[in-house]
């Protein structure tokens, strides 16, 4: 028998629990924490208590507190911060107008899940993420925001043309492209979501998995329903990256101001997302001038060795660069 995962109201039980454990301070709102955690299993969440805990002993506090917490979150999606990896000016420059440009048109566009956390800072193989998080639990998903999810992977390179030109262009957006064209491959040949071929499904789920399936799979639809499978994956990309370069050409003063606040302070949440799509001044981050505290020498050593040997424990909805 599958254990399925626990929904939010089991993530906030399980929380709890592994909580009772550990010291806490009165700002941690284990709600909050279920709900920006989907996807999590127990073992997950009792991994994100232990890394917060770990987070909180190595700042010399006695007690987790929420802001832990999140750094805890952070690194279990987007992979532990390298702080070794040191990019050159322009290469930072382009991965924040990359970001922003996903984080632009994921905002923008209908039933986008929330931009919850943009970062320059290097995670794992990525130079950068913009990472979307769910408000609630979800088990299925419309057109419509299949078609935004489309938009928003196309985002960064569109920024990265506008504003460095065509011969500049990046590879950074090569997993961009390839999640996008998966979408709209899955769209029309098994959520049939095409109108031109109707509800039916032409994917094939056989194949020989030692040769790989373009090479042995079967021909199961005829040569002229392959070529119109194409010309629709074809339409549905060319709709969403247009309307994914309107957007952002409607607000370059916005991708602009985003690009400029990621070099500054490397990591954006949601309130200075929110001054940044309102045309207001920027915010600070949380804890921006927050520093380790004094004596506690082995702090950045140990975050070093952290960045190192830590990986994300699964897979999240993030675009990265």
């Amino acid at each position: 028998m599958t254990v399925g995962l626990p929904d939010v109201r089991g993530r906030e039980q399980i929380l709890k629990v592994h909580l009772k454990k550990v010291p806490v301070s009165d700002d941690v709102e284990i709600k909050y924490i279920a709900q920006g955690t989907p996807g999590f299993s127990g073992a997950d969440l009792a991994n994100l208590i232990n890394e917060a805990a770990l987070f909180a002993a190595r700042m010399n506090k006695r007690l987790v507190s929420m802001y832990d917490l999140e750094k805890a979150k952070d690194k279990l999606i987007m992979g532990a911060e390298r702080h070794t990896m040191v990019m050159g000016e322009k290469e930072k420059r382009m991965t924040a107008y990359h970001e922003a440009g996903h984080a632009i048109v994921g905002r923008l566009t209908p039933e986008h899940d929330p931009v919850y956390k943009v970062s320059i800072m290097p995670r794992g193989r990525a130079l950068g993420i913009t990472m979307f998080l769910p408000e609630k639990d979800q088990y299925s998903a419309s057109k419509q925001k299949l078609d935004s999810m489309i938009s928003s992977l196309y985002g960064g390179r569109i920024a990265e043309e506008l504003v460095f030109g065509w011969e500049q262009v990046s590879t950074g957006a090569s997993n961009d492209i390839e999640r996008a064209t998966e979408l709209a491959r899955n769209m029309v040949t098994k959520w049939g979501l095409s109108q031109r071929l109707g509800p039916l499904s032409y994917s094939d789920e056989e194949g020989e998995i030692f040769l790989g399936r373009s090479v042995t799979q079967h021909k199961s639809v005829a040569e002229e329903t392959s070529h119109t499978i194409d010309e629709e994956i074809r339409s549905f990309i060319d709709r969403n990256y247009e309307r994914a370069e309107r957007i952002i050409k409607e607000n370059i003063d916005i991708l602009h101001a985003m690009a400029d606040a990621l070099m500054k302070y490397e990591t954006i949440d949601k309130d200075q997302i929110e001054d940044l799509m309102a045309r207001r001044p920027v915010r600070p981050p949380q804890n921006w001038d927050d520093t380790p505290p004094k004596g506690d020498t082995s702090y950045e050593e140990l975050k070093s060795k952290d960045d190192k040997n830590a990986e994300p424990s699964f897979s999240s909805t993030a675009q990265q660069n």
